[in-house]
């Protein structure tokens, strides 16, 4: 027979039990994060240490990188900011992009070479190719996903893999299978800061990327338009009833995400001079795991997991202790499962509450 002394006995141990163990997790969770922290703090000071040259070399290389995964990855955290749809053809759209942006400089404007007109085309091109993809995405929204927002979550995920393969049929028709070169309108210069190279192609991305990410943390924040697609976000049924047109809001999230994957396409094709219709794929891969690195959802997040995930790259290829290009793709991945681990919500996302 169990008497009641006995029982609390056997409840007090066991609760005492419960935390002792949840303590001992915690401390080999913080401990492990520590130690792989320490371990990559020590590899760039090594590095730095070796050849702060070659460093600040690789970290420029990064960033130029990182601003343009930029670019694309916010498309993919504003359309799931929005809706909870992962867009897997947003890659594809910046792919288009780089073809629309090459065909409009080099085969219908005939430019292959720097010039003052080539500089105007170029700033023509930038907002041709912005609104040309955003049409694409809003067109897309209204014919492929609207009808399928309360459908359940896999029917829009698959129609997002079927919108990616007809936007990679288009690539290929327009583009051919094999990867095209073309000529740059941007200077080909550069500019030397006490051994560190910086190309003019360099400087001119970040000129137009910044003030464009800048812009569009603007109206998502400060104007009316951003407001309604914030109380989009948060309860669409409610932004309803408060006299919002979610239909349009919707299509303006998808129009803003385009027109940066526009640009994203202009600014890789003038720099890196080549398009092909699997960069979709290549890029597209990346910059969503860049929104999944800053979390998924959060602006400032998809900028921040795209310039690190930029950084990693360029510090991967250039430095002397490192693994080397090919290994690239595998270290990305490698510290973005570790980060999962560690923090399943990204560096800047926060838990989702179940809304019941």
């Amino acid at each position: 027979e169990i008497t009641y002394g006995d029982w609390s006995s056997d409840v007090c141990s066991s609760d005492l039990a419960a935390p002792s163990s949840q303590l001992i997790k915690s401390i080999l969770f913080r401990v492990s994060a520590a130690l792989i922290l320490f371990g990559i703090v020590y590899w760039l000071l090594i590095n730095l240490m070796k050849s702060p040259t070659q460093f600040f070399q690789a970290s420029v290389i990064g960033i130029s990188n990182g601003v343009l995964y930029a670019l694309i990855a916010l498309g993919y955290t504003l359309v799931y900011g929005i809706i909870e749809l992962i867009n897997f053809a947003h890659g594809d759209l910046f792919m288009l992009g780089t073809l629309f942006s090459a065909y409009f400089i080099s085969v219908w404007f005939g430019l292959t070479a720097p010039s003052t007109a080539g500089y105007l085309i170029f700033v023509a091109c930038l907002v041709t190719t912005m609104a040309f993809c955003a049409g694409i995405n809003v067109t897309i929204e209204r014919f492929a996903y609207r009808r399928l927002r309360r459908a359940p979550k896999l029917a829009p995920l698959i129609t997002a893999v079927g919108v990616s393969f007809i936007l990679q049929f288009i690539g290929i028709r327009w583009n051919g299978s094999g990867p095209k070169t073309w000529n740059s309108i941007l200077p080909a210069g550069e500019i030397v800061v006490s051994g560190v190279h910086i190309p003019y192609t360099t400087i001119i991305s970040l000129i137009v990327t910044v003030p464009l990410l800048l812009l569009m943390t603007f109206i998502v924040s400060k104007t009316r338009r951003g407001k309604a697609m914030r109380a989009t976000a948060q309860d669409a049924d409610a932004a309803r009833l408060m006299g919002i047109d979610v239909n349009k809001t919707i299509a303006f999230t998808f129009a803003l995400g385009g027109a940066l994957a526009g640009a994203a396409g202009l600014i890789f094709q003038q720099t890196r001079g080549v398009t092909s219709y699997n960069l979709g794929y290549q890029l597209g891969l990346i910059a969503f795991t860049s929104a999944v690195l800053g979390g998924i959802g959060n602006l400032q997040g998809a900028v921040l997991g795209a310039v690190l995930i930029g950084l990693i790259q360029g510090l991967n290829d250039g430095l002397p202790i490192g693994l080397g290009q090919q290994w690239s793709q595998t270290v990305v991945f490698s510290i973005l499962i570790l980060l999962m681990v560690f923090r399943p919500t990204g560096l800047l996302g926060k838990p989702m509450v179940e809304k019941v």
